[in-house]
């Protein structure tokens, strides 16, 4: 088997096994959040989102960046490692301090005397981490995925399943969050070092350190970039307003980007490895990026549309009444994930092209921008942020992705196609969830009443969750929605394309086989039957919002329960018609 084969063949066992880890984490996450936000409320979520801030800038001060030389360096030695290892535990033990002693300062910044002790003992995860780094790269560098998402998974769910869900049950507030997060690192920095031992004796300096030490102090600043531009809504929304307003846009964050997390964690450390290993063939290089970018945008884009559109009744179900403004962040982030993801797998372009240090340079005006926006806005509320946020990931793709496209002669022919059919995609999605939301309001009223009987009979006390008009809207939401994704790309794979059909059958033979043969078979028939649904579905949501009477005025007055701006504009359309029939008479 050629270096090259085996290079692919490693590359998406990787690529599978974070996929099937990151969707595992994503499961357990969701989870833990849905338990531990009912459990302790906004204000302890948002207390422990801002201990969080400070302990995610300590972390990159002392992981310091060193450790991704492990996965950077083409040829690689124990003085490598032990060099690594020695200053990554040095600059831990200094941030645990720095973090530790700077804790009231910290506290009184965001006028939260609460944090002092929260901080403190977060200060231990930067020793944790920092010494967690070098086993854990160079497991990224063997393109282990398979170790380090097991790693993952067992940590996360000692830590927060077993460890902090029983403790907030118990009372703990905010301290089971703490107690989790510790045990969580400490978890992964066991399990890590046992599946990769490595020297832990010290070299402070040796020949080829000023080579490491270059990649670490790009990262470095690198790392402080997109932190700034990761954490400032945040951190602004802790200053200047209070912790229950973080724990409320906290929550909608976390919804918008666990599922990016699982889509970036699966594919960027995979791809930024075998990058590595391919820095010399830039067509490879170049195909790589397109399957990918054709994949987010046609595949991916579509399911953040569905998770915009139900959104609101996914927090309603999840975290009750006291998270509703949590509901409208997550909307707006949810549309901007797409390019957070784009931005995500287009960075390792130019760390694999030799332009590493790009990525802080292009990013420092974007920065500016958005801190000054950020500051000017963070009084409005959480919505407003959102949108700054939302706006501030889409210059960076697009920013970034630029960069990525010129550096591997990508032209805007090469991207159209991904972004008509993304659009055609994310369109089918729209109408095919709103289509599944209403169907289950008009349902769930209908059904209410058996539904609620049958869980009686049957001894389960579940009948106000599921007669809450929300469950069914997210039920009918997901399930139409989804039946129409997966459907139009069974019935007409040509709407995918051959680099996103290619993609799949990396990790699904069967489906590749299944898919190809549609795609060689399809006609024209099939793609006037698809535009025919299209429009079909225009016409079914433009009809009600040109002629509002179609829908009769008790159905008007029916929508002012679930979107009041829909409702005014169906409305103001009904006075309006009134008004021009009474003239025309």
């Amino acid at each position: 088997m050629s270096s090259s084969s085996n290079l692919t063949k490693q590359s998406v066992n990787a690529v599978k096994w974070s996929a099937l880890g990151n969707l595992a984490s994503y499961g357990l996450q969701l989870g833990a959040q849905i338990v531990l936000g009912r459990l302790l409320g906004p204000e302890n979520y948002g207390l422990f989102a801002l201990g969080r801030v400070a302990l995610t800038f300590s972390n990159m001060l002392a992981n310091f960046g060193l450790a991704w030389g492990l996965v950077q360096s083409q040829n690689l030695g124990e003085s490598d490692v032990r060099f690594v290892f020695t200053w990554q535990l040095i600059s831990g033990t200094s941030a645990a301090i720095a973090l530790y002693l700077f804790a009231p300062l910290l506290a009184s910044f965001f006028n939260e005397p609460r944090m002092v002790a929260i901080i403190q003992w977060l200060s231990l995860a930067c020793l944790i981490s920092a010494a967690t780094a070098t086993a854990s790269n160079l497991l990224r560098r063997k393109l282990d995925f398979k170790s380090i998402n097991i790693i993952e998974v067992t940590s996360y769910f000692i830590g927060y399943i077993i460890i902090g869900v029983p403790l907030a049950y118990n009372g703990a507030g905010v301290w089971s969050l703490v107690t989790a997060w510790l045990t969580q690192a400490f978890c992964a920095f066991v399990l890590s070092f046992i599946r990769c031992p490595h020297s832990i004796k010290p070299l402070f300096w040796y020949e080829g350190a000023s080579a490491m030490a270059g990649v670490g102090y790009t990262v470095f600043f690198t790392n402080i970039c997109n932190w700034l531009l990761n954490n400032l809504d945040r951190t602004l929304l802790g200053r200047f307003l209070n912790a229950q307003t973080v724990g409320l846009y906290t929550v909608g964050y976390n919804l918008a980007n666990t599922p990016n997390a699982l889509f970036i964690g699966a594919l960027q450390p995979a791809f930024l490895a075998a990058g590595a290993r391919t820095q010399s063939e830039p067509d490879r290089l170049r195909n790589a990026y397109l399957s990918v970018l054709a994949s987010v945008w046609i595949l991916i884009l579509p399911m953040f549309v569905l998770l915009a559109i139900i959104a609101q009744d996914l927090v309603a179900v999840l975290y009750g009444p006291a998270w509703v403004s949590s509901g409208i962040v997550l909307v707006i982030l949810a549309i901007s994930m797409p390019a957070y993801i784009t931005w995500g797998l287009s960075t390792p372009i130019l760390w694999n092209t030799g332009r590493k240090h790009w990525e802080s340079l292009l990013q420092l005006p974007i920065l500016v921008v958005s801190g000054f926006a950020f500051f000017i806005f963070v009084n409005k509320g959480v919505v407003i942020v959102a949108i700054v946020a939302a706006c501030t990931l889409l210059t960076r793709a697009v920013v970034i992705t630029s960069a990525a496209c010129y550096l591997l002669k990508i032209g805007h022919k090469d991207l159209i196609g991904f972004a008509i059919r993304g659009i055609i995609m994310a369109s089918l999605a729209a109408a095919g969830t709103f289509a599944g939301v209403e169907v289950g309001r008009i349902s769930g009223i209908a059904m209410a009443p058996l539904i609620t009987a049958a869980a009686a009979f049957a001894g389960f006390d579940v009948g106000r969750f599921v007669s809450a008009p929300h469950f069914y809207a997210l039920l009918g939401g997901i399930l139409i929605g989804s039946s129409v994704l997966i459907t139009t790309s069974l019935i007409y794979p040509r709407i995918l394309g051959a680099p996103v059909v290619q993609m799949l059958g990396r990790f699904s033979p069967f489906l590749f086989v299944f898919l190809d043969r549609r795609l060689r078979s399809t006609s024209t028939h099939a793609y006037a039957l698809l535009v025919s649904v299209i429009i079909g579905c225009g016409v079914l949501i433009a009809n009600p919002l040109l002629q509002p009477r179609l829908l009769r005025e008790p159905v008007i007055q029916m929508l002012e329960r679930f979107s009041t701006p829909l409702f005014a504009l169906l409305d103001r359309r009904l006075r309006s018609n009134s008004t021009n029939g009474e003239v025309g008479k």
